[in-house]
């Protein structure tokens, strides 16, 4: 059996206990608030952790693009939530494909966006479940206003070969009661209209645990709540033994006694930070900090009482996990020291 000293460097270490302990703890919230958990796999990108999260109550997956989606469903996965809005011939031909295979839904916030899907799916015995995307805040993809949510909810509840699926915006974050007033306002101007709003899905690790049952929320989409990182550390959701993936790096250089250089550099952790003024911690080390990165090098500084020396291995918890898991091939789950399993990255790079 594998241990993490037998793995070359830089690498992506998961730890099974705890990202399973992350799934329960969410399920378990999901549950107590009556929601529905539908897991967004752009952290881990795993048809293994996909079926764990199923296996522990999600109603489905979501995945951000028809390269994941189709990837997952090669994996067996049967439910899935695209929440981006789908342009052009090509990208249309595999969405209809997939929908022949899976238990399909999508978004839309143009009329542009809906006459492509309209003019694509036309069974009206398979209707294509199409949500009207929401910016409810973000600043990002979504109609502007309740009323353009009802015109396009109208034009969707129309089409022979759609149906009207419900309302999805992704929050600003920290801004979950704006949405939640800009969602009701749009749940009860469809409802005057005559139709009926079932599904209102929201997505936001952080604001995911600030959900009650007064929410007009009805599913979630978090994210990087199954390994969690230090930007989910900085907003409370958990510590840092609660987060399951770190990079395990080596010190290759120690320039001077308050600056070390490790072998993972922007290449291996990104540059996207998310507002955090460095780009990881040295797990277990007090007062060490990635604060500058290049392309093969992470520069540590070095604070207080802390000490590396060239050839020591460290593992490095990242600002933002998602993005650091599309960075490497495959992943090492473990247990302690103990390599379980490696793993490809399956749906790495699926970007169309």
């Amino acid at each position: 059996m594998l241990s993490v000293d037998d793995l070359d460097t830089p690498a992506i270490l998961i730890d099974v206990d705890r990202a399973e302990a992350n799934i329960a703890r969410a399920q378990a919230h999901a549950d107590r608030h009556g929601l529905k958990l539908r897991p967004h796999i752009k952290t881990h990108k795993l048809p293994y952790w996909a079926k764990k999260q199923i296996a522990a109550g999600a109603v489905g997956i979501t995945c951000q693009k028809i390269g994941e989606a189709e990837v997952m469903a090669d994996a067996g996965l049967t439910d899935i939530f695209l929440p981006y809005n789908i342009v052009g011939r090509a990208k249309l031909e595999r969405l209809k494909a997939l929908h022949g295979r899976v238990t399909l839904s999508v978004t839309a916030d143009s009329m542009e966006t809906f006459n492509g899907l309209a003019a694509t799916f036309n069974d009206p015995g398979q209707p294509l479940q199409v949500l009207v995307e929401c910016d409810t805040g973000m600043g990002r993809c979504g109609v502007q206003s309740a009323s353009e949510a009802v015109a396009l909810a109208r034009r969707i509840d129309k089409a022979k070969g759609l149906a009207f699926g419900g309302l999805m915006t992704y929050p600003a974050a920290g801004r979950a009661a704006e949405a939640e007033t800009w969602l009701a306002d749009a749940r009860n101007a469809l409802a005057a209209s005559g139709l009926a709003c079932r599904r209102i899905s929201s997505g936001g690790t952080p604001d995911m645990w600030r959900s009650s049952e007064a929410s007009v929320v009805t599913e979630y989409r978090p994210g990087t709540y199954i390994y969690l990182d230090r930007y989910q550390v900085a907003k409370g959701v958990g510590s840092l033994d609660d987060c399951a993936l770190t990079v395990l790096s080596t010190v290759v250089s120690h320039p001077t006694p308050t600056r070390a250089i490790l072998d993972a550099g922007s290449k291996a952790l990104s540059s996207d930070t998310l507002g955090l003024p460095d780009f990881g911690e040295l797990l277990g080390i007090a007062g060490a900090t990635v604060t500058s990165l290049s392309e093969e090098h992470g520069n540590v500084t070095l604070s207080g009482d802390a000490r590396l020396h060239i050839g020591e291995r460290v593992r490095i918890v990242p600002d933002h996990c998602c993005v650091v898991t599309n960075l490497f091939d495959e992943v090492h789950l473990i247990t302690g020291e103990r390599v379980l399993e490696t793993l490809p990255v399956a749906a790495r790079g699926r970007m169309g």
